[in-house]
């Protein structure tokens, strides 16, 4: 099925009937039109799944989509139209131009934390680039799986947009077909799976994925702001977002004045329980539930902690690691502790401090290169600290809404991913920027063919 599903869309996109402006354009208003008729089941799904409320699901998931289709659907024209290059007198008499040409036949594998957004998000990209694409969606959220997949079978033709489903015995089939972009969400460990199976082909990837994502408290930091929009930036999706702050770096003499204010963070954002709030989203899997819990035994709780298996539910919690920056000792304490080496991908928020702000710098910069980066001080500060540190993105005195703009691109770097995406970048990744230069034949300039004559001349001109 798979092989017949790239066969038959390798044909149409070869047929050059996505070409056409005005076809993809069509198709983001087919796709728009779509996400209106299918929001309340795709709604639905996210509230089976995972517990996501309506408002959550729209706002993390829908609304982002719908507003990416409107940019491109807007934008499209502009984004394609072959542009003009200087050319040097050397040339004379040619133009220069570049254009922009589909990649082609294209894979986009979404995660399961924001199913939506991040399967159609991308197809919004390769529908305005003029590609196909075979969609693959997380097995770990059937609901919403199903939904989408009804959703692109009804709106699109298998030949030109494809939904396959199934677990990593699917990803492997498709992994052994020839594509000309894979587009892949997922963690650093899958990332380089996908990239290894790209390399034997020389198929291009893009590599969103994750990693450890620090989240500094300075001692300048307005506690009560930086624990209010900490605390929404972890609770999110239950802390299963893939720029969630991960892990707490907090000057020693506001560690419990944070803790405080963190906690009434918590009860005004959820109410005094959290476990009742329809807001609060649970933990994807048992299996998922089984780690993260796991986590809360490395430390010592400071906020938090109460769990339910029945309901996969996990408060939010603070953890005191009792590790110092300022220790010689710190990185071995910390290579000890699952919750400081992997991932969290939930609710879980272990504190390191530290007396001394290049204390910071420098763990930040002995580990892999994160796909986001949260400081909360004085702002000037925060831009230092950011020249001397890397990451796919950075708030300073936020967290999260950096991929809220959509006029700026969101990715990754080193062991976060590769590539970024989101209105004008979600046209080019999907695209090759093809260099043309068109040279006139009313005239012939003898300079360059050999015998090379008048070489004193041209030396000076090239």
């Amino acid at each position: 099925m798979i092989d017949q599903i790239i066969t038959t869309q390798r044909a149409y996109f070869h047929s050059g009937a996505t070409l056409d402006i005005n076809f993809r354009r069509q198709m983001l208003k087919k796709l728009q039109t779509a996400l209106a008729k299918w929001e309340k089941p795709l709604a639905d799904a996210l509230w089976t799944d995972l517990h996501k409320s309506y408002e959550e699901a729209y706002l993390t998931e829908l609304s982002i989509v719908k507003g990416e289709i409107a940019n491109h659907i807007r934008h499209i024209g502009k984004w394609s139209r072959r542009k003009r290059k200087p050319t040097p007198i050397k040339m004379f008499p040619s133009r220069s131009y570049i254009v922009s040409e589909p990649l082609g036949n294209t894979l986009i594998i979404a995660p399961w934390n924001y199913p939506v957004q991040l399967l159609l998000n991308p197809l919004v990209g390769a529908i305005s680039a003029g590609c196909t694409a075979v969609l693959k969606p997380s097995p770990y959220v059937p609901a919403v799986s199903n939904v989408l997949a009804e959703m692109i079978a009804e709106t699109f033709e298998p030949h030109y947009i494809a939904l396959v489903q199934g677990h990593r015995d699917v990803n492997q089939a498709l992994f052994a077909e020839r594509f000309d972009l894979i587009f892949f969400t997922g963690s650093p460990s899958l990332g380089k799976q996908v990239m290894e199976a790209a390399s034997k082909h020389l198929t291009p990837v893009v590599l969103e994925l994750g990693g450890k994502s620090p989240c500094i408290v300075d001692r300048e930091a307005d506690i009560r702001t930086a624990a209010k929009r900490i605390a929404w930036g972890k609770t999110l999706n239950s802390g299963q977002t893939c720029i969630a702050p991960d892990y707490l770096l907090i000057h020693e003499s506001v560690k419990d004045e944070f803790v405080k204010e963190f906690g009434k963070a918590v009860k005004a954002l959820h109410g005094s329980d959290i476990k009742e709030h329809k807001h609060y989203v649970r933990i994807v899997s048992d299996r998922a539930f089984e780690r993260v819990k796991g986590y809360l035994a490395e430390g010592d709780i400071l906020y938090g902690g109460r769990t339910d298996a029945t309901e996969r539910f996990i408060e939010p919690t603070l953890l005191d690691m009792h590790i110092s920056l300022n220790d010689n000792d710190a990185d071995a304490k910390a290579n000890t502790k699952a919750v400081l080496t992997e991932e969290i991908f939930g609710p879980i928020f272990p504190i390191l401090t530290f007396n001394n702000i290049s204390e910071v710098t420098a763990y930040i910069t002995r580990r892999e290169k994160p796909l986001a980066f949260y400081y909360f001080g004085n702002e000037a500060n925060g831009w230092d600290i950011v020249r001397h540190t890397s990451s796919g993105g950075a708030c300073i005195n936020d967290t999260i809404m950096h991929i809220a703009n959509e006029h700026i691109p969101f990715g990754g770097v080193g062991n976060s991913g590769m590539g970024g995406y989101h209105r004008e970048e979600s046209f080019r990744v999907f695209s090759h920027r093809r260099s043309v230069v068109a040279t006139g034949t009313w005239i012939d300039l003898p300079f360059r063919y050999m015998p090379y004559k008048m070489f004193g001349l041209v030396k000076k001109i090239v």
